[in-house]
């Protein structure tokens, strides 16, 4: 958190909007970004707790709507962050715990959300050198499993995360859940499949993927030299051979007990920091 949040007294807010009514049609809208055509329709989504909203304002991120509980009325932190939202011209809305629960759709909600618009970095502008690290999902279906990945290839330094084909939103309430912030700080892309294997031709990356045919162990592949990109694919039926066959290994995570498969974000978990592990080594020695 920069020192913008930590001292001082913050000026008091004026533009506040009082809402104690279900039915109002801000509130409406809000809610309705809990569904995929609403946050498509708005280009917004909906991220919940005031350490998620100052990580995305100091991060560039551009604030829509700042809704915060009465009770977190007076706060030092929630009235700098709702300055800084009217400062960049977003709306403040001050509302009862009824509201943000119906927001929110929790018993016990965060008593700060904000509204942001979406980015998407375009695959082209994606222009790897040797010591990045990307990550490519195939038709990633659960919000969990993406959200996790997105907070794990932060942990790992990834420079970002590609969606290829029909995957699951990253900007829904369940997806920003799980990735604690971190879908604040990861460039997220989505590509088809042809545009994924066009892209990967063009920029001369060393295309790693994991597969049940997989015969390489994944500890054994040489991670230096290049930007690497790690594809991984659907939770229920793996990769497609479209994109098995152009990956320039297939590797394998040796199992032992009577599990025969990982989960998919435990298995990306795996990978990255094995991928990053001479980098992470570096890091440690600096």
């Amino acid at each position: 958190m920069s020192k913008d949040y930590q001292a001082g007294t913050p000026r008091r807010v004026g533009q506040v909007k009082e809402v104690t009514s279900l039915t109002n049609p801000i509130v409406k809208d809000i809610k309705a970004l809990t569904q995929k055509k609403g946050r498509e329709e708005s280009g917004t989504f909906m991220a919940e707790g005031l350490k998620l909203v100052i990580d995305a304002l100091e991060l560039g991120w551009t604030i829509r709507t700042l809704v915060y509980a009465k009770a977190a009325k007076g706060k030092p932190l929630v009235e700098k962050v709702a300055t800084k939202t009217v400062a960049s011209g977003g709306l403040v809305l001050e509302v009862n715990e009824k509201v943000i629960s119906s927001i929110t759709r929790r018993d016990n909600p965060q008593m700060v959300v904000g509204i942001f618009e979406q980015k998407w970095r375009p695959l082209r502008d994606i222009q790897p050198s040797e010591s990045q690290t990307f990550v490519a999902l195939d038709r990633v279906r659960d919000p969990g499993n993406l959200g996790t990945i997105i907070r794990t290839a932060d942990a790992a330094g990834a420079s970002g995360v590609i969606l290829i084909g029909d995957c699951t939103d990253p900007f829904s309430l369940e997806t920003v859940r799980a990735t604690m912030g971190s879908v604040f700080a990861v460039p997220v892309t989505r590509a088809s499949v042809d545009e994924f294997l066009q892209w990967k031709k063009q920029s001369g990356v060393n295309l790693v993927a994991t597969h049940l045919a997989g015969s390489v162990d994944y500890r054994t592949i040489a991670y230096k030299g290049k930007p690497v990109v790690l594809m991984m694919g659907n939770e229920q039926s793996g990769l497609p051979e479209e994109l098995a066959s152009k990956a320039d290994r297939l590797a394998r995570i040796p199992q032992q007990g009577r599990a025969d498969s990982l989960n998919l974000a435990v298995a990306t978990a795996v990978m990255l920091f094995e991928a990053r592990r001479h980098l992470l080594d570096l890091e440690l020695r600096t």
